[in-house]
């Protein structure tokens, strides 16, 4: 057996290696496990140990049969274990071997290989049996390789210096044992030629046969390793040295081009893979954002790491998105690239069929009609398939991300989205909303950009789950010399220095230098190296990679510099159309030009046929773009932005590309604002940055919108023209919660507004004014400005202006408590609502309505007209309003003491906030039916609920929502945590909102009484009723503080304070009684007189009600009632029920009161 210390083979019956001392193990065949010496099974898989040993006994098994099959094996090993171990401890070396065979058992399955065995320190894997695939090759030499890499980097990171690996792979035909597992699977010719390759190979290289380079080189690229002699083969044999993995699987989007290795980002590659693993086995979401300057190699990593997984057997989503430059990122532009490629939508497809496909694929993914009505229009307003609908931008993002986890959940989800430092904001928001919403997705979402998107957004991706940062530097020297060198073999070492001291570390300038040398002519290739054709003393490179492109750009031909500079004007990828129409040449007359500047490798081909850019051009690097572009002339540039805009305008959908042609416009009015046609130019930039405007608006980019209109606002001439605009800017920062931005532009519009006596549109924007006055902490300045907003349209015409000031001051005086100006108020928007179709007014006065009536205790008129709103608002998709009436609805339940129905609708409500996105309502209705779930006895179900609520943060919400767990942990007897909760959540005795402070006052009320501190219990529950002519006798704070109260009082024996609480429930009349507090006051009676009646009644009560914690209070003290009175036999069922509720309850106070009357009483001496 080998010495897991020094490696040593010893004598199978010594216990202690005979060359350096160590205790020896016995490793398992199998699984590679150390077992002690004398042990007959493997711990680790049962396997035999020893030949005598015998299997465990199984079932009987079909005796395997053998066949012939073409299959790839590969063998590999350790170089350096022997002088690796010499001077490590016995467990270290162990433990060393153990990593690597858990890394080869890993990376051969996950490329889809079987574990043949392991022979000491070398393992043997086989692909094509027992299931083969057509790439069976291929994996095998991917996973040589990946298998090369890692234990180099294992080596790395333990400091072994020098610990390598070797493998050899070899394809053909063997003999193959079906049905057997493990060893014994193949044999023949084959496994022992694999062998010889492996054990001739270099430390940390992989060798393959011809047979297999055959079957890999569109995907592999290798050099060539000579001919050479492997025992027990007769004559030479030709090999192939595996070098790196050049394509997708089975050479797929393979580069027709110059393709520098890979090199120096061999970590940041690992770390990637790790953390995609990671994520699709965790089933969680991972970002990862990779920055760098320009050309250092971001799109490169990416690339790499498609062409990994796409070698693997698992399936996994890919999608690909770019942030354009023009149009300042062009609102989600990448996001629907990504909806294109999925659906396999051409950029340029005819909406029909494009809407066709969308269809088709929301139904493939989404099996729920109602998720795929909620999606698919919304996914058809992301590709511009659907305008004139206008969505909020919280309901944009919860369809998209419930289109993206839906696919998530069939298979792992990669997105990439390149050149993130044109990304507009609400595409960066839209990503942290994905991962922080799709918690439980298997997610994998990488992000490559320059510095400036972090000069932008300082912050990005700090605040998600799971994130990490990856920041690419310079690269070394010797990578810089190997990246050289395997990009142009041969080169002369002087030119080779000159490259690399002017590329000073970054990929790109080498690249291009080189491309630029052989574009001349001055390098070209004999045979496998790069010679030059002249004397090259001194490289003419220039000082910047801006003057190496432009001379790159001065050895094309003048059209070909022609044709790259309307390219230039298009953007960084273009159709053939479209340079068509900018040059004037057909497109057929372009296409030798074309392919020569794909030679020349200045642009490239999409050939990814799942792309929505399939068969477009673009540049290679961007840097060629920009330089392309800046050769233009001022005058050429106007000429050719309007000629851009003019074509896309002919050629694309209304709204699809708005923002780009907009941008066009304004290109070309700055171009040359002097010209004879700039006051047209500019006219159509400003109506194009307006409709780019509105486009970004009902998309939800209320940031982008704002600049739109903002910029806009800058072109127009006439100063009413720019107010409307300005007021479009003002409600757009306002949705995004920019509310003093919102201020500034809503009050100069204002003014031009009052200045032109156009009262309707000042009432317009004071409508919003008013908001912003209110959620600033000034509603007296809301209810005043909006006051003399409708004096002013006294007189006027009523419309949708007077309906919506109309509903707008309504709630705010209903707010204030102000009920009969308020009443009026709603009457007149509702009317006006109803006659002129404004649904989303109808529904949010209607509700508004109905808190006045709450408050007035005209509870089922309350809950009639919120049920009305609710259906109003979810028929029209008012998802705001939805919720606000939802949210209304169950504190009416609870009002009338309907908890199991309050907590029903509340979960539905959550639903309905989480599918749109909405964290505060989200958050809301988490916690809103802690109360409820406490009063029906579901305490566990609270407290996880109270939980959740806190750890979606809940607590900035609403800090008391969670308050009534208080309650729980006092009757359970976990007074301390309950005194520490509240010390936790202290703001509540400071809130100015009475409904807060109410709830409050109670949960303080109750740890008190807890505590044993009755006097103060009782007035802190009095100090809550105070609240009670506010709130109301129904509001469930102001109930529960009315029975906190009476039990305080009834402890304390105060008589008087007892008949003046039970007085507040018994003078209502019967309709306006609270079942929860009749209930209690028929219990109080039970208690003070023993009258078994009130004790049934309330029992009876409470039943109704599901209330089972207050159903067993009541039959314990109508039991203990009915003991004192000598009536044990029948205080005996109501004990037993008390019980098994207070047991499932797990209130251990109200168990230890139980014990007591179940004890019998001592008899007193006669």
């Amino acid at each position: 057996m080998s010495c897991p210390s020094c490696g040593t083979e010893n004598d199978a019956s010594r216990k202690f290696c005979s060359q350096c001392g160590a205790k020896l193990a016995l490793t398992c065949p199998e699984c590679g496990a150390a077992n002690a010496p004398g042990d007959r099974f493997c711990g680790e898989c049962g396997a035999a140990l020893t030949p005598s040993a015998s299997s465990p006994l199984k079932e009987a098994e079909p005796a395997p049969q053998a066949e012939r099959r073409l299959v790839s094996v590969l063998f590999a090993d350790l170089v350096g274990f022997t002088s690796a171990s010499e001077s490590r401890d016995a467990e270290d070396t162990r433990e060393l071997l153990s990593r690597y065979f858990d890394t080869c058992r890993r990376l051969i399955e996950l490329y889809g290989g079987t574990v043949e065995k392991f022979i000491g320190d070398a393992v043997m894997a086989v692909w094509g049996t027992p299931t083969a695939t057509e790439d069976d090759a291929e994996r095998a030499v991917r996973a040589a390789l990946d298998l090369v890499a890692a234990v180099s980097a294992l080596d790395d990171e333990i400091g072994t210096q020098g610990l390598r690996a070797r493998a050899g792979v070899l394809t053909g035909e063997a003999a193959v044992t079906v049905g057997a597992e493990g060893q014994g699977m193949v044999a023949g010719d084959l496994v022992n030629t694999a062998s010889r390759i492996q054990s001739i190979a270099e430390p940390g290289t992989v060798l393959v046969g011809e047979a297999t380079r055959r079957a890999t080189d569109q995907t592999i690229a290798y050099s060539d390793a000579g001919s050479h002699e492997l025992k027990g083969k007769v004559g030479l044999v030709r090999l192939w040295q595996a070098l790196r993995v050049v394509s997708g699987a089975r050479g797929s989007l393979k580069s027709a081009g110059l393709e520098a290795p890979f090199v120096g980002r061999e970590r940041e590659l690992r770390r990637i893979k790790d953390l995609f693993h990671a994520c699709a086995d965790e089933g969680r979401p991972q970002l990862v954002s990779i920055t760098g300057i320009a050309g250092i190699g971001k799109s490169r990593l990416a690339w790499e790491f498609y062409k990994y997984f796409d070698g693997l057997p698992q399936i996994t989503y890919w999608h690909r998105g770019r942030c354009l430059s023009y149009g300042e990122g062009v609102t989600y532009w990448a996001l629907a690239d990504m909806v294109r490629m999925r659906a396999r939508i051409a950029e340029d497809e005819e909406p029909s069929s494009a809407l066709v496909k969308l269809a088709e694929v929301v139904e493939e993914h989404l099996t729920d009609p109602e998720e795929r009505r909620f999606v698919e229009p919304r996914l058809r307003h992301l590709l511009g398939l659907e305008e004139g609908t206008r969505f909020e931008r919280d309901d944009l993002f919860a369809a998209w991300r419930l289109f993206i986890e839906r696919l998530s959940d069939v298979y792992p989800t990669v997105m990439v989205f390149e050149d993130m430092q044109w990304a507009d904001a609400s595409l960066l928001d839209f990503i942290e909303y994905l991962l922080e919403w799709s918690r439980n997705s298997p997610l994998f979402v990488v992000t490559l950009a320059r510095p400036e998107l972090l000069e932008r957004r300082s912050g990005w991706g700090s605040a998600t789950r799971n994130f990490t940062s990856i920041y690419l530097e310079p690269l070394s020297e010797p990578a810089m010399k190997e990246l050289l060198g395997g990009l142009v073999p041969g080169l002369p070492e002087a030119l080779r220095a000159q490259i690399l001291d002017r590329a000073e570390g970054i990929p790109l300038y080498a690249v291009e230098t080189v491309r630029m040398l052989l574009d001349r002519g001055a390098l070209v290739q004999e045979g496998a190296i790069y010679v030059p054709t002249r004397t090259i003393e001194t490289l003419e490179v220039p000082e910047t990679l801006h003057a190496l492109i432009a001379a790159r750009l001065d050895g094309l031909t003048a059209e070909e510099r022609g044709i790259l500079q309307n390219g230039a004007v298009l953007g960084k990828t273009f159709t053939k159309a479209a340079l068509a129409a900018l040059s004037g040449v057909p497109e057929a007359e372009l296409d030798p030009i074309l392919s020569a500047l794909t030679r020349k490798e200045v642009l490239g081909v999409q050939a990814d046929p799942r792309s929505p850019e399939h068969g477009q051009y673009g540049f290679l690097q961007d840097l060629l773009r920009r330089v392309a572009y800046e050769t233009l002339a001022k005058a050429d540039r106007k000429a050719r932005h309007v000629a851009a805009a003019g074509y896309l305008e002919r050629n694309w959908g209304e709204h699809e590309v708005v923002e780009v042609v907009a941008s066009h416009y304004l290109d070309a009015y700055e171009a040359d604002p002097s010209a004879g046609d700039a006051h047209e130019i500019r006219a159509k930039a400003g109506q194009q940055l307006a409709r780019a405007g509105e486009r970004a608006g009902s998309l939800g980019a209320n940031e982008e919108a704002e600049r739109y209109f903002t910029q806009a606002a800058e072109l127009a001439e006439d100063a009413v023209t720019r107010a409307e605009l300005e007021e479009h800017a003002g409600r757009m920062a306002w949705r995004g919660a920019r509310s003093a931005d919102a201020r500034a532009l809503l009050e100069a519009a204002a003014e031009v507004f009052d200045a032109n006596v156009l009262v309707r549109r000042s009432g317009r924007v004071a409508a919003v004014l008013a908001d912003i006055d209110y959620r600033d902490g000034h509603p007296s300045a809301a209810v005043a400005r909006l006051e003399a907003t409708l004096a002013a349209l006294e007189g006027e015409e009523p419309d949708e202006v007077v309906a919506e000031v109309s509903a707008q001051l309504g709630r705010f005086l209903v707010l204030n408590r102000q009920y009969e100006p308020a009443a009026d108020r709603l009457e007149i928007a509702l009317a006006l609502a109803e006659a002129l179709g404004l649904p989303e007014v109808f529904a949010q006065a209607l509700t508004s309505k109905s808190i006045l009536y709450t408050y007035r205790n005209r509870l089922e008129e309350a809950g009639i007209l919120l049920e009305g709103a609710l259906e109003r608002a979810l028929e029209h998709e008012l998802h705001a309003a939805a919720m606000r009436a939802f949210n209304n609805l169950a504190v009416v339940l609870e009002s009338l003491d309907r908890y199991e129905e309050a907590v029903e609708l509340t979960n539905r409500a959550l639903e309905l906030a989480r599918r749109v996105g909405d964290r505060v309502w989200e958050s809301i209705f988490m916690g809103g039916p802690i109360s409820s779930l406490v009063l029906l006895g579901r305490w566990d179900e609270a407290v996880t609920r109270e939980a959740d609520f806190e750890s979606i943060g809940g607590r900035s919400i609403d800090d008391e929502l969670g308050a009534h767990v208080v309650q729980v942990m006092c009757n359970r007897g976990e007074v301390a945590q309950a005194r520490a909760w509240l010390d936790d959540h202290s703001t509540g005795l400071t809130n100015e909102d009475v409904q807060v402070l109410t709830g409050r006052l109670v949960a303080e009320a109750q740890t008190l009484r807890a505590e044993g501190k009755l006097h103060e219990a009782l007035a802190s529950a009095q100090a809550a009723l105070e609240n009670l002519p506010s709130l109301g006798i129904t509001f469930l704070t102001i109930k529960l503080a009315l029975v906190e109260a009476l039990e305080a009082a009834f402890e304390l024996h105060d008589t008087a304070k007892v008949e003046e609480l039970l007085r507040v429930v018994e003078s209502l009349r019967p309709g306006e009684r609270p079942p929860l507090l009749e209930a209690q006051s028929y219990r109080i009676h039970g208690k003070s007189s023993g009258d078994e009646a009130g004790f049934r009644a309330a029992e009876t009560l409470f039943r109704d009600l599901s209330l089972q914690f207050w159903l067993a209070v009541t039959l314990l003290e109508h039991g203990e009632s009915l003991v004192d009175d000598g009536r044990t036999e029948a205080a005996e069922p109501l004990l037993t029920e008390a019980r098994g509720v207070f047991d499932r309850l797990g209130a251990r106070p109200w168990l230890d009161r139980l014990d007591l009357v179940a004890t019998p009483k001592a008899e007193v001496p006669a």
